[in-house]
């Protein structure tokens, strides 16, 4: 007798196919051309282009501020979605809707708005400057945009799981006399770790590699608040550098690549813990 391999859905092989040539087209194929440019440098040139004080310094503030933007995107994101999930009050829908703001925005207007709010002559601007904060032109001004950019990806990733969490855990944990903070920690924090790490991962690459929100209200100030994106343009517009442009697009490429490495592990360690436990 003759058994015949069925899959569950029809047409595997033609849907597979089509799949890995949009991937390949689509992402792998641009990718290796990245690569291949700035591998034309060869070692010398690539470190020429790389290693001077301007490109390292971009790469730190871009990188470093994304790694901080994240981190307040998870507990704002958190503290955002709870209230829209587990509280019912006016215009809850208007501020559900106001999440999704960043997403359809394009990111020069948000650039835009943002420096023209918190610039010294700006509405929130000139009341901060009394008190010796600056946020336009500044570090904190590139925080500020990274934050407001990335703060959506949290809070839609993690209401869908929040929704679906029964409450019968927590009423067990109040009838045993388990005070707020130990139901948080101890009862909903715990199944919540795994999609709060696919929160800061989805809020850290989109501040690493944002450009038109950041690249008005940094000011573009040398050694202090320049990006690396900006860099990559500024070599492509002016020098007409495409393989100098590569080879810092290879540096971010890499590195983003090491730190979504990390979080899908931390993610695997989680969600491990989190059924152990």
């Amino acid at each position: 007798m003759e058994y015949v391999t069925r899959h569950v859905l029809p047409g595997f092989r033609l849907s597979a196919g089509y799949t890995l040539a949009v991937l390949g087209s689509c992402v792998l194929l641009p990718l290796a051309a990245l690569l291949w440019t700035a591998c034309e440098l060869g070692p010398a040139g690539w470190w020429a282009q790389v290693g001077t004080r301007r490109v390292l310094a971009s790469l730190r503030l871009s990188f470093g501020a994304a790694l901080l933007a994240a981190t307040i995107d998870v507990l704002l994101g958190l503290l955002v979605a709870w209230v829209l999930v587990r509280y019912r009050f006016a215009f809850r829908r208007v501020c559900d809707a106001l999440v999704d703001l960043p997403f359809a925005l394009p990111t020069a207007v948000a650039g835009i708005a943002l420096t023209a709010l918190y610039a010294p002559n700006g509405w929130l601007g000139s009341r901060l400057a009394p008190l010796g904060i600056d946020v336009a032109y500044t570090r904190l001004g590139v925080l500020l945009a990274m934050v407001f950019v990335g703060l959506p990806f949290v809070v839609r990733t993690l209401q869908p799981v929040l929704e679906s969490m029964e409450s019968d855990l927590e009423e067990a944990a109040y009838t045993l006399g388990a005070s707020p903070l130990q139901r948080f920690f101890r009862v909903v924090l715990p199944p919540l770790l795994p999609t709060l790490l696919t929160g800061y991962a989805l809020a850290l690459a989109r501040a690493i590699g944002e450009y038109g929100s950041v690249v008005f209200i940094s000011g573009n100030r040398l050694f202090r608040t320049e990006i690396a994106p900006y860099l990559i343009v500024q070599k492509i517009d002016s020098q007409y550098d495409y393989r100098g442009a590569a080879a810092l697009g290879a540096v971010m490429l890499a590195a983003s690549l090491m730190l979504l490495v990390a979080m899908a592990w931390l993610q695997r360690w989680t969600r491990r813990w989190a059924v152990l436990r």
